[in-house]
C-alpha cells in the first residue's frame, strides 16, 4: 500500500491514488493538473521522510472543481459601549483527485 502525506494549504492530508481531497484554493496549470509537496511517503514497509529523498517524489493531482465553503458568521460585541460588529466569511476551496505518486 502506497500513500503520502502532502501539504494542502495550511494543513497536511493523507492521500492515496484515487483519493479526492478538498483544500484551500490553488491554481492549476493549463491541463488542470497540480503538483503537491510531499511531507512523508510510505511505500509498503519503507517510510521516507527526509528532504533529499522527498525532493525526488512527485504527487500529481487533477483539479475537479473550485467551490466555496460554508458561511461562517463572526460577531464582536463590547458591553456598555454600543459596539457591535457582524461579519461573514466563505473560504475559497478546490477539490482535487490524486492521480499519481511517483
Amino acid at each position: 500500500m502506497v500513500y503520502a502525506v502532502v501539504r494542502a494549504g495550511g494543513r497536511q492530508e493523507k492521500v492515496e491514488v484515487g483519493t479526492i481531497v478538498t483544500m484551500d484554493r490553488i491554481q492549476a496549470d493549463k491541463d488542470g493538473n497540480v503538483q503537491l509537496i510531499p511531507v512523508l511517503l510510505v511505500d509498503g514497509e519503507k517510510i521516507t521522510s527526509d528532504a533529499k529523498s522527498l525532493a525526488k517524489v512527485t504527487v500529481t493531482a487533477e483539479v475537479l472543481n473550485d467551490l466555496r465553503g460554508p458561511k461562517i458568521v463572526i460577531q464582536k460585541f463590547k458591553n456598555k459601549t454600543g459596539y457591535k460588529k457582524r461579519q461573514g466569511h466563505r473560504q475559497e476551496l478546490t477539490r482535487v483527485k490524486i492521480t499519481g505518486i511517483k
